[in-house]
C-alpha cells in the first residue's frame, strides 16, 4: 500500500502561482508513476500531469502545458506540481496518484483545493 498526501492549495488570483506538494509513504519503491489529476465542480475528473517514478519522463495536459511542471524527491518521497499564470478555469480540487503499472492509478490523496480568482 502506498498513502498519498497533497498540501499546498489555496486561493490565488489569476496569473499567480502555487506549488502543490505530495507526500508519498509506505511501499513507495513499487510506484511506476507519480500523477496529478483534477475535478471542477460538476465535471468529470481529468489528468493533469505524470512522472515516472524511476527516470524522471513527464507528461502533460496540453491544456497546463509551459504552465506546470511536475517534479519528485525519491529520496523524500515526495512529488510537486508547480502551477504558474493560473487561469480561473484551474480552479478545481487536485488529486495526487500513484500508478503501479503503465495503465493504472491504484492509490489517490484526499485532494487539496485550488481556487483561481479572476
Amino acid at each position: 500500500q502506498v498513502q498519498l498526501v497533497e498540501s499546498g492549495g489555496g486561493l490565488v488570483q489569476a496569473g499567480g502561482s502555487l506549488r502543490l506538494s505530495c507526500a508519498a509513504s509506505g511501499r513507495t519503491a513499487s510506484m511506476y508513476r507519480m500523477g496529478w489529476f483534477r475535478q471542477a465542480p460538476g465535471k468529470d475528473r481529468t489528468f493533469v500531469a505524470s512522472i515516472k517514478w524511476r527516470g524522471g519522463d513527464a507528461y502533460y495536459a496540453d491544456s497546463v502545458k509551459g504552465r506546470f511542471t511536475i517534479s519528485k524527491d525519491n529520496a523524500k518521497n515526495t512529488g510537486s506540481l508547480q502551477m504558474n499564470s493560473l487561469k480561473p478555469e484551474d480552479t478545481a480540487l487536485y488529486y495526487c496518484a500513484g500508478g503501479l503499472y503503465t495503465s493504472s492509478w491504484d492509490y489517490w490523496g484526499q485532494g487539496t483545493q485550488v481556487t483561481v480568482s479572476s
